[in-house]
């Protein structure tokens, strides 16, 4: 079953794997038979699943964890030729699906975020409930967290904690690491959650006064909001007209990302504001939800995750795809090749 991603609040605890909002997704993803859908992460396979018992249908999944895919290969089997499974990035959906000869399909689901999977294993450092080492590479290759922490310099670690984690004591956290790995590298997520601990403190009830430093590491060890921007290009050029796109986020950053895009896709904008009458691209979307599409009140009461999950989806039409310009969807932030070096 797929699991709820991205949830911060849970970002040091156990959870089960539960769908969120997989009804609302199939049906705006109108799965039907013959047609030919991307799950561009995979995680534990549960909308691939309900995609292949929908229709008869073709599914390409796509995961960057290798044991996500090793553990989907049952789903493989089961499937008698109509899964099929890729370790990538869903950034490279369209060249994936170009690759196993189809040259646009009919539908992309994404899941944006970490897996309680990946939570759930001290030993893949997602979590500070549990000591681990401080990795969280969903892929396992290149910088670890513990590199970032180790090199960053503090007013770009106070930036990436801040942008990414929304924590409002950035400075005094990025502060604090420095002044700690002055004495010892910073190896182990309790050992980091200490530290933040001794300067964010929480309300009874609150979340843990590590989450936000933690889910800022993160994302910005996996590249999540270039990768996400990345991934929704990539869907615009691989999508046939009337095929759609549906995109579960579970925070902010994520779901503001996903809005300005498809918003913006699906409106014609001028060239500028001085000359209206001079017309920009046409739109290559159009809106299926014109507001977020929410768990309701039973499926918040059987997975609280739920609660903060938000889906959009959007149809595709039959002008071009745009020009890639992720960069201006992003924060300002430096890139993980500029802070991590001979890693």
């Amino acid at each position: 079953m797929m699991t709820g991603r991205g949830s911060s609040a849970v970002a040091g605890g156990l959870a089960r794997h539960i769908p969120v909002l997989v009804r609302s997704a199939l049906d705006l993803l109108g799965v039907r038979d013959g047609g030919v859908y991307i799950d561009g992460t995979f995680g534990a396979g549960g909308y691939t699943s309900a995609i292949l018992a929908a229709a008869a249908t073709q599914v390409i999944g796509i995961d960057r964890d290798q044991t996500a895919v090793a553990n989907g290969m049952d789903l493989v089997q089961s499937a008698n030729g109509r899964l099929t499974l890729i370790e990538e990035r869903f950034s490279a959906l369209d060249a994936m699906a170009e690759k196993f000869g189809h040259a646009s399909v009919d539908g992309v689901v994404l899941d944006i975020g970490v897996s309680s999977m990946q939570l759930d294993q001290a030993a893949r450092g997602f979590s500070f409930r549990h000591d681990g080492p401080l990795d969280m590479r969903m892929s396992g290759e290149g910088p670890s967290a513990a590199d970032v922490v180790a090199q960053a310099p503090e007013r770009e670690l106070a930036d990436i904690i801040f942008q990414l984690g929304e924590e409002r004591h950035s400075r005094a956290v990025a502060r604090a690491i420095v002044a700690a790995r002055r004495t010892a590298r910073i190896e182990s997520t309790a050992a980091l959650a200490e530290i933040v601990g001794g300067v964010v403190h929480a309300r009874p009830g609150a979340i843990h006064p590590a989450t936000r430093t933690f889910q800022a590491l993160r994302m910005f060890v996996n590249e999540e909001l270039p990768e996400l921007a990345s991934g929704l290009a990539a869907a615009e050029r691989i999508l046939k007209p009337g095929g759609r796109l549906v995109v579960v986020s579970f925070h902010s950053l994520e779901d503001r990302l996903v809005k300005t895009f498809l918003t913006e896709r699906s409106r014609t904008a001028s060239v500028s504001r001085h000359q209206p009458d001079i017309v920009g691209p046409q739109p290559t979307f159009r809106l299926l939800t014109k507001r977020p599409v929410v768990a309701d009140e039973a499926e918040v009461a059987g997975n609280p995750r739920a609660r903060s999950a938000k889906l959009r989806a959007a149809e595709r039409n039959d002008a071009p795809p745009r020009a890639e310009d992720s960069d201006r969807l992003l924060p300002p932030l430096p890139s993980l090749a500029d802070i991590v070096k001979d890693t």
